[in-house]
């Protein structure tokens, strides 16, 4: 038996060193890093975000195919992100809804993991935002549609923690923190393990695990992860200020 527990407790350590290790390698194209990193530091309003939205999106149609169109629907993603932040709703769902018509055309044109995730995670923002109705005749798609990706790519990380956010972000009765909890150190275990995720991916999970154990009102443990976050994206407002205020309450 006491073999059994020493074998457990190294487990458990090896896995906690796996997850503090957690590193990012990003793939994305050079001309998609300004709107990228400028999205997610949120240093700049929405309307100074907007000129690099429009130089990615001159690059990203200058390509051919479903390329192009994948890549079109990546930026309309990016700047209803930068639009929601800041509460304007209405171009927000603009261009959410571009990006989901991009990703519908590339996936009708040929099914790829890339393409799924690319639709799934703009409509999970637009359940965020839009009507109470309009959220139950397509959320649901979300998890379907991340569930694509997986199956075409089991590694797309973004399809991953679209599932696992589900049960982070969830108002009750909804959400089963500990479950999401739980799927986010497992894509970070599998990312040591295997490849490493794109910045922005690394950001999203921490700040998950942030958000959730707040929510579990273990303040120790959200503290920890807000400054994984931050190491990311020291910047951030929703994780720097936002969450550090909800934790406080």
């Amino acid at each position: 038996m006491k073999k059994i527990i020493l074998a457990s407790w190294g487990l458990f350590l090896s896995i906690v060193t796996v997850v503090g290790a957690a590193d990012y390698q990003d793939t994305l194209p050079d001309w998609l890093f300004p709107l990228r990193e400028a999205v997610y530091e949120q240093q700049l309003t929405a309307d100074e975000i907007f000129p690099l939205y429009k130089t990615a999106f001159e690059q990203a149609d200058a390509l051919s195919g479903i390329d192009r169109l994948n890549m079109r629907s990546r930026c309309d993603y990016l700047m209803g992100r930068a639009y929601q932040y800041y509460k304007i709703t209405d171009k927000a769902i603009e261009h959410y809804e571009r990006a989901c018509a991009d990703a519908k055309k590339a996936l009708d044109a040929q099914k790829t993991s890339l393409g799924w995730t690319n639709y799934a995670e703009s409509l999970s923002q637009q359940c965020a935002i839009k009507s109470v109705w309009w959220v139950m005749l397509n959320g649901t798609d979300v998890e379907k549609f991340a569930q694509n990706a997986l199956n075409l790519n089991p590694k797309e990380v973004k399809a991953q923690y679209l599932i696992a956010s589900r049960w982070v972000y969830a108002p009750a009765p909804f959400a089963d923190v500990d479950k999401g909890i739980k799927m986010m150190e497992d894509i970070l275990v599998a990312s040591n393990m295997m490849e490493k995720m794109e910045k922005d991916d690394l950001f999203n999970v921490y700040t998950a695990l942030a958000y959730g154990y707040t929510r579990d009102k273990k303040k120790a443990e959200a503290l920890e992860w807000i400054e994984r976050a931050l190491s990311v994206y020291p910047s951030n407002k929703f994780v720097g200020v936002e969450l550090k205020a909800e934790l406080s309450k």
